[in-house]
């Protein structure tokens, strides 16, 4: 288990908060790509799943 000191969690926020400066919020366009993507993923998922189910249901008394 490695050890926890004062000196590796100072590197830890370090680290941390060079990623927030770096880190920008997305444009609407951007936010609408990826909102769409996503959902886009979730209706696969649940069609997928949907298809299962039925197979199962319906096919495989």
């Amino acid at each position: 288990m490695p050890e926890v000191s004062k000196q590796s969690i100072s590197e830890f926020f370090r680290k941390y908060l060079r990623v927030l400066k770096l880190a920008r919020r997305p444009t609407k366009d951007e936010f609408f790509k990826i909102s769409a993507v996503a959902a886009a993923g979730i209706a696969v998922i649940g069609v997928l799943g949907f298809i299962i189910y039925l197979v199962f249901h319906y096919l495989l008394p």
